[in-house]
């Protein structure tokens, strides 16, 4: 009897041991972590769209358009970081009632996909560009860009628009699914937007990258040294991508699986909480590594040619 009331104390102070880490990670280190995400955000991206319009506005071609549409959705995915911020700092206790918190998961989660999406057309255009140059030149024009563009929002909006209905405030916190019915619909939910949110671009964007290496690679008018540049620069795109969508994605589906069976794993929450920081680290590097391996490409690959 002693050995079962003691075994129960040590499960209620492992239970409460691993109940007081994750709030100390998420109170002591999301915000923090949140705060200059969107800080290096806002300066890099506002900064990226201002020499955008007004150094390339004569010359506003396809690559600009999907970059101008990145950035956007990349401020407007940290301008919804500040509620987080004291959402977490308060112990993820929510105060601006359930219509906000549906609101905001909303954007979180339709500027998360569109700039996935974005980031997929950056890289499709540049392989056009490189791969295929005359049939970029002849039949993709700046409108066709932007008809993309539009169709882009009006599909992640479509795919978002779920999140309105599911998400809302439990137990005082702003859960992206509140509602503890049809379990099944929300974990089929949650595959699609991996697939068709994450890994269908993600596939996309790598084996765009894929063929503009080829390319380089078999030009012997560029060195080996620059080739390995270029290389090295989309190497890191993928690897970007790759661990800031992909563990979102994996940790998502797995916690909330967990969380249906009632099961408490202190890991993976706190993985899965991680995770949604290291999504947002893609939007601080987006107008440097983007504009790098626009301008890396582009120098290499078609200044050289020209010459």
């Amino acid at each position: 009897m002693a050995a079962i009331f003691n075994s129960s104390n040590s499960s209620n102070s492992s239970n409460s041991s691993d109940s007081s880490n994750k709030c100390t990670f998420s109170k002591d280190l999301l915000p923090p972590i949140y705060g200059v995400e969107m800080c290096v955000a806002l300066v890099g991206n506002i900064l990226a769209l201002w020499l955008m319009v007004t150094k390339e506005k004569k010359n506003w071609h396809t690559g600009v358009v999907f970059s101008c549409n990145l950035v956007i959705s990349d401020i407007l995915y940290a301008l919804t970081l500040p509620l987080l911020i004291n959402y977490y700092s308060r112990e993820r206790v929510w105060i601006f009632g359930n219509t906000v918190c549906k609101i905001e998961r909303f954007l979180f989660t339709c500027n998360l996909y569109v700039s996935i999406y974005f980031i997929m057309c950056i890289s499709v255009n540049r392989y056009l560009a490189i791969v295929h140059p005359f049939f970029a030149r002849n039949h993709v024009q700046p409108k066709h860009a932007k008809i993309i563009s539009l169709l882009v929002w009006i599909l992640v909006a479509s795919m978002s628009s779920p999140i309105l209905y599911y998400s809302g405030i439990k137990s005082k916190r702003c859960s992206l699914f509140s509602d503890s019915n049809s379990e099944s619909k929300k974990f089929t939910y949650r595959v699609f937007m991996a697939v068709i949110g994450c890994l269908v671009p993600f596939l996309l964007t790598f084996a765009s990258y894929f063929g503009v290496i080829l390319v380089v690679f078999k030009n012997e008018n560029i060195t080996s040294l620059e080739k390995k540049k270029v290389a090295l620069m989309v190497g890191l795109v993928c690897v970007l991508y790759s661990m800031s969508f992909v563990p979102y994605h994996i940790l998502q589906i797995w916690h909330f699986k967990l969380k249906a069976a009632r099961v408490d794993n202190y890991y993976v929450c706190t993985g899965y909480q991680a995770s949604k920081a290291l999504a947002c680290v893609n939007m601080c590097l987006h107008p440097i590594l983007y504009m790098a391996v626009f301008d890396s490409i582009r120098t290499i690959c078609c200044s050289r040619s020209s010459n």
